[in-house]
């Protein structure tokens, strides 16, 4: 069977609605948004109904179907739960070439209600031909939980902005090339991405000014020129996990299939690759043991570069980017540089290992720490060697409340009293709370809500030196 997919405008249209129990229920959250002038024929109705009726939502008529019901209707839904009642409004529908639907009987259907994922303006239709809806509702929820909440928003700038567009500009290609750049633009979480609302403009005196969306001089100024506002690029350190495209999060899904710029590790698969966009720049800076075709500083230098022509960049490491895939260089690179960036984490090989032996990495009697190491060191730098004991962040789970005693322990140990500490409360949620310290003062450190994590060592010195956190001093951060 082959079907046109099509969105009908049915606003003010006619419609009929043959049944008022449950199955015709089902129906009325599809149709009552769209606007059509519903009219429902059935001998009785649920009392959500009868509610509609009184409100003037619905015209509900409490008898059995008659053909004049038919009489100038553009569309009519017969969901009654007798199917030779349905067959019949079918028929008689079908002779006055009506389009009619009627539910869970694919041979009396003109057509069929998709799963819809709806974000303002945008509607993904589903179909299955009637063949599983239940797949299709499926796929629905797949689908909306990878796009993002604010595309509708967004979207409705970008209509604003082509509007306009196309009321300033000539036809042509230079206009065309204009409308496909815009809507090849990263969605973000903020309307500032399309119409540049509340941006600082610098005026011809030097002063930063903000401009609401709607006095926008720059704005005004771009389209008249036929160029799009400055973009500004950003990167995304991203882990693609072990190799599985079911195993990528969310969040890394949706930036790989938006990015304009992907670098990515030589170990990343190529079914993860396929979820660039088909216009994306992929490229392949991979470096295996004892073959380079790439340094780490010309890969620091691509990020860089490309997020200064204003491209939105995913640096896409396997497994998880922060455990032995020198993030530490490229966060470094990105915050000299001032390049805004961001970090997603992904299923490191570690975990998806114990997964595949189906294995706990930690055991109640048998196994309380884990224990990350890389096969080699790095050559290359001048660093004088640490300590053995110093040369290993260590994370701790759950470290609780009263922190005395663990630093206690591990000035004892011989760890330095600098020891870069952080306690990271409610770790990515909203309500997110950093705090830095050093292990001297850890015992003094304020308690924080759980779940919380204790991260300590040399590797996050940047951090706390950031959050002006001196040795023996506390300072606290709240994200």
């Amino acid at each position: 069977m082959t079907l046109l997919p099509i969105f009908l405008k049915l606003e003010s249209r006619a419609g009929l609605l043959v049944g008022a129990g449950n199955v015709a229920l089902d129906k009325l959250g599809t149709l009552l948004p769209t606007g059509l002038r519903l009219r429902v024929v059935a001998p009785e109705a649920r009392p959500e109904f009868v509610e509609l009726a009184s409100q003037g939502k619905i015209e509900l008529e409490l008898r059995s179907f008659e053909p004049a019901d038919l009489d100038a209707q553009f569309i009519v839904i017969a969901a009654t739960d007798v199917p030779e009642v349905n067959a019949e409004v079918y028929r008689l529908a079908r002779e006055r070439g009506i389009l009619t639907n009627s539910v869970d009987d694919i041979p009396n259907c003109d057509f069929f209600f998709g799963s819809v994922v709806s974000r303002g303006a945008l509607q993904v239709a589903i179909s299955t031909a009637g063949e599983s809806p239940a797949f299709a509702q499926r796929l629905r929820r797949e689908i909306d939980s990878q796009l993002p909440s604010e595309i509708g928003a967004w979207l409705d700038d970008l209509g604003r902005l082509r509007r306009q567009i196309l009321a300033t500009l000539p036809a042509g290609e230079s206009r065309k090339a204009l409308l496909h750049r815009l809507a090849n633009q990263p969605v973000v979480p903020s309307r500032k991405t399309v119409l540049g609302a509340e941006r600082e403009v610098e005026t011809e005196a030097g002063r930063s000014e903000r401009y609401p969306e709607s006095q926008n001089p720059d704005l005004e100024h771009q389209v008249s020129r036929a160029a799009v506002p400055p973009a500004t690029g950003r990167v995304a350190l991203v882990g693609a996990g072990p190799g599985n495209p079911d195993l990528l999060t969310v969040k890394a899904y949706r930036l790989i299939q938006s990015a304009e710029v992907i670098l990515h590790d030589d170990l990343v698969s190529s079914a993860i690759l396929n979820l660039a966009l088909p216009h994306a720049t992929v490229v392949n800076v991979g470096k295996r043991c004892g073959f380079k075709t790439i340094t780490q500083d010309e890969i620091n230098a691509l990020m860089v570069a490309y997020a200064r022509d204003g491209r939105s960049v995913v640096r896409l490491k396997s497994g998880d980017p922060l455990l032995f895939g020198r993030a530490a260089e490229e966060i470094s690179a990105l915050v000299e540089a001032g390049i805004t960036h961001e970090i997603v984490p992904g299923v490191s090989a570690a975990f998806a290992a114990a997964a595949a032996i189906g294995c706990s990495l930690t055991d109640r009697e048998w196994a309380s720490n884990v224990i990350f190491s890389a096969g080699q060191h790095a050559q290359s730098h001048n660093k004088a060697a640490l300590p053995a004991i110093e040369d290993a962040t260590r994370v701790i789970y759950m470290p609780g409340r009263d922190l005395a005693l663990l630093a206690e322990q591990w000035l004892s140990e011989g760890l330095p009293p600098d020891l870069p500490c952080v306690i990271i409360s409610r770790a990515a949620q909203a309500d997110q709370e950093i705090r830095c310290t050093t292990l001297a003062a850890l015992g003094e450190t304020e308690s924080v809500a759980a779940p919380s994590i204790l991260i300590a060592g040399w590797a996050v010195r940047e951090v706390v030196a950031r959050a002006g956190s001196a040795v023996g001093s506390h300072s606290s951060q709240q994200v």
